[in-house]
């Protein structure tokens, strides 16, 4: 299947984009063969083969979420402008 000029105009309009007429038939020809590729991948026989995310296995690469010690409570209040001993106090900004 080989994409005509006005299926390239349509996408282009669609993503907002505006090529000039000699991009257009550039963009033409690129986008008709990506769409030959993709033909000659749907010819391959793939039963028996499981689905994958990742060509290759991947792990999880994050550590656990741990509680782990922090700073003191206090002394990060210390330096707040208005703090009511256990939380930063912030004006309202929605009204009252």
């Amino acid at each position: 299947m080989s994409l005509s000029r006005q299926d390239v105009e349509k996408v282009s309009l669609l993503a907002r984009l505006m090529p000039s007429p000699a991009e257009l038939d550039l963009l033409t020809t690129q986008l008709s063969a990506i769409v030959g590729y993709v033909e000659q991948l749907q010819e391959l026989d793939v039963t028996g083969i499981e689905p994958m995310a990742h060509a290759i296995p991947a792990t999880d690469v994050f550590r656990t979420d741990e509680v782990q010690p922090s700073f003191d409570r206090a002394a990060i209040l210390t330096n707040a402008p208005h703090a009511d001993g256990e939380f930063y106090l912030v004006p309202a900004v929605l009204g009252e």
